[in-house]
């Protein structure tokens, strides 16, 4: 059994590389570049792409914003309310209805979320957690695919309005006429953005 050891190890040790299954240094074309064996009059192995196509799907970077851009809605009634509607469809099964990290996956045993009043995040720009709406941060996955862009920005107002609630502080002077402005009004339907 002893001499068996070795000669198993030798024998894993030397399937581990192979350099002709190696697909990093196999044969390929790369797109547009001219080859040798080009099936195509302009030597090229690809076909550029026609004018007017229109892509599927977009690129993973394409949502990220600088971290200096602001929320572009205006931070009304119907923004706040349908940022609501969707905190609570997207956001509140882990965060909680109130932010504070206590949602629903929490007490089915799963990691508790972060809470949106702590100071950290209280402090970060707004376009922070845009990007983390779009892209994911830590166990959080993205929700990119799930919620478009207008639909982040007032997820973002949402999120802003429970911060400012939590700290008892009062909204801005401009805020608070417009929310009470709109208040005699009749309420607004949910946000039926795609």
């Amino acid at each position: 059994m002893k001499r068996l050891l070795p000669l198993l190890l030798i024998a894993l040790l030397a399937g581990c590389k192979d350099p002709v299954a190696d697909m990093g240094s196999q044969p390929k074309y790369r797109t547009y570049q001219p080859s040798p064996t080009a099936q195509f009059a302009d030597g090229k192995s690809a076909r550029p792409i026609p004018a007017g196509t229109v892509p599927r799907g977009t690129s993973p970077l394409d949502d990220v914003i600088s971290l200096s851009t602001r929320n572009p809605l205006a931070i009304d009634r119907p923004t706040l309310e349908a940022g609501q509607q969707q905190f609570e469809i997207f956001c509140a099964p882990c965060h909680g209805r109130l932010g504070n990290g206590d949602g629903m996956i929490v007490q089915r045993g799963f990691t508790r979320p972060p809470s949106f009043h702590v100071d950290r995040l209280r402090t970060e720009p707004d376009a922070h957690l845009y990007n983390v709406i779009t892209r994911g941060y830590g166990a959080m996955l993205s929700y990119g695919d799930r919620v478009p862009p207008e639909l982040r920005w007032e997820l973002v107002a949402y999120i802003r309005a429970l911060q400012t609630a939590s700290a008892g502080q009062q909204l801005p002077q401009d805020v608070r006429r417009a929310l009470i402005a709109q208040g005699d009004r009749p309420a607004t339907q949910p946000s039926t953005r795609p």
